[in-house]
């Protein structure tokens, strides 16, 4: 997931780091990336909302059991397009844009730690 966010939105990782001796460490993101906790049910919720035209302006990135059950992608292709939304079962979700919106969402969610 973090992945398809920095192809979307690769403005929002940072340049890379020099250390006191000299060692190079990779950019990481310019914003915090909270990572908060919820069941399926809370997940499939979000994912609705996500569907609305409120939130269209957002980057919503999923991941549920239908990808997690395929080992090519060309045969996630094949199987997505045949399992309604309905049918998906979410493990993850990524949320970026609109801070507001973003806390309007999830902000009574706990902190996954």
């Amino acid at each position: 997931m973090g992945i398809t966010l920095g192809k979307h939105t690769p403005e929002l990782v940072s340049k890379d780091v020099t250390d006191a001796l000299g060692q190079s460490h990779l950019g990481i993101s310019a914003i915090p990336v909270p990572i908060l906790k919820g069941n399926k049910e809370t997940l499939r919720e979000l994912r609705e909302k996500l569907y609305t035209s409120y939130y269209n302006d957002m980057i919503v990135i999923d991941f549920s059991n239908v990808a997690q059950s395929c080992n090519i992608y060309n045969e996630y292709l094949q199987k997505a397009s045949t399992i309604s939304e309905a049918e998906h079962t979410y493990f993850g979700l990524t949320i970026c844009g609109d801070k507001k919106k973003v806390n309007k969402l999830t902000g009574s969610m706990p902190l996954l730690r």
